[in-house]
């Protein structure tokens, strides 16, 4: 996978393919084949390692105390995401369109769920939030759906700045 990385950083995602990542490693196309029955089943591990990448937890997930915080975070690691693999958040997901690649979107709304969980988790713990912020109706992970698809819609927009979400989570939570 990190090879897989290194060639889309480089050359870009027409880059990954069983020959390239195989003669990157320096190993033989049987060998990338003992762990990925196709060029579809490389490239999905390949979105979820770069997901991973980004939105991997800081160690101590100090950050994830504190709502704002964590949305900081995260817009600086979109941000981050864009510079390390450009287009990947447009591009990506383009190719997960047909049946045929149905473990790649697969792989990828399990990532996405992560990322939902821990919007959850964070919202749990902020204990900034007021007391009757969320309701019967207006849950915490309702929240975290609205948070997620303003995350989704500023990567479409390549819009990495936080305050506009900042605003929304301080009127609606503290």
């Amino acid at each position: 996978m990190k090879t897989s990385r290194e060639l889309i950083q480089s050359q870009g995602w027409s880059a990954i393919n069983i020959r390239s990542v195989a003669a990157a490693c320096g190993v033989s196309v049987g060998s990338i084949y003992n762990y990925f029955d196709s060029k579809a089943a490389l490239v999905s591990a390949t979105v979820e390692s770069v997901w991973h990448e980004i939105f991997h937890c800081p160690e101590g997930r100090a950050a994830f105390q504190d709502t704002q915080a964590c949305i900081a975070w995260m817009y600086g690691q979109m941000e981050y995401g864009r510079k390390q693999y450009p287009g990947f958040f447009t591009l990506h997901s383009l190719g997960f369109m047909g049946e045929e690649k149905a473990g790649g979107a697969q792989r990828m709304r399990q990532t996405w769920q992560h990322i939902l969980e821990e919007l959850c988790a964070v919202l749990k713990r902020d204990a900034r939030i007021r007391t009757g912020a969320f309701t019967e109706q207006f849950t915490r992970e309702r929240f975290a759906d609205v948070l997620f698809s303003l995350m989704l819609s500023a990567l479409l927009r390549e819009d990495y700045d936080p305050a506009a979400v900042l605003e929304i989570v301080c009127r609606t939570l503290y």
